[in-house]
């Protein structure tokens, strides 16, 4: 059996200098979604499950050469639970119907080989629900994206105990929705890639999707400069030799 490896994002790569660009929040034809498939880089594209243009986006996504990866909806620890939108995970659903939702959202993306949360402060810290949902990744193949939406996530422990490769965001574009944070963010992440580290970075479509194209169009040539951009199943070495029907 492939022994599974785990990579959080400050891994290094000796030889070429590794980027993952993530984008979240595909799915529900949100502001810069054409735009952001039609980037002249191979992106990691979130999509949720269950939405308007889930199929579409997800089929959009793998033609242009993207990766796919289930953005599933999980309780905040802040805000309404309707925010969420269909198939959400929450703390107070039961082990088997958590378990059901998973499994469903997988089933709803295709061409998805990886998961990461929407959302989901509140979540991911509980150790009983990420147990299914990891458990449901490893079941599946996939890999899985902890967010880092809180600093009390629970993925790091359970994955390496359930066997599941799984990576971590380090810094967020676009937490603030104003064009000169995420030039800096952009910017904070240009020097970083003068390390000899891989990095991992997430963006968004929607309210400011157009602004996250544009700030991709202008830093990708310098990114490009200082690494390879890569989907985030690169980062992970043997990924494509798992078999999803793992014992």
């Amino acid at each position: 059996m492939l022994m599974v490896m785990y990579f959080p994002a400050q891994v290094g790569a000796e030889e070429n200098r590794e980027l993952a660009i993530v984008i979240d929040d595909f799915g529900n034809d949100m502001g810069g979604t054409e735009e952001m498939l039609r980037l002249p880089v191979t992106l990691t594209v979130a999509i949720m499950p269950f939405l308007e243009t889930t199929e579409k986006d997800a089929e959009e996504a793998h033609k242009f050469g993207h990766e796919v990866i289930v953005h599933i909806p999980m309780e905040p620890l802040k805000g309404k639970k309707s925010w969420l939108g269909p198939g959400a995970i929450t703390t107070d659903l039961s082990d088997d119907e958590i378990e059901k939702r998973v499994m469903a959202a997988i089933d709803a993306v295709p061409h998805a080989v990886g998961m990461n949360h929407h959302m989901g402060s509140k979540a991911t810290a509980d150790e009983r629900v990420m147990k299914i949902v990891l458990e449901a990744c490893r079941e599946k193949g996939l890999y899985y994206l902890d967010s880092k939406t809180t600093g009390k996530s629970v993925i790091p422990d359970l994955a390496e105990e359930i066997g599941v490769p799984y990576l971590e965001n380090e810094l967020f574009f676009d937490d603030v929705y104003t064009i000169q944070h995420m030039n800096k963010k952009a910017q904070e992440l240009a020097v970083k890639l003068k390390d000899d580290q891989a990095h991992i970075a997430i963006g968004h479509v929607g309210i400011a999707g157009e602004k996250m194209v544009a700030v991709l169009n202008e830093f990708i040539p310098m990114y490009k400069n200082e690494a390879v951009i890569v989907p985030l199943s690169q980062m992970i070495p043997g990924f494509e030799m798992i078999d999803e029907s793992m014992p």
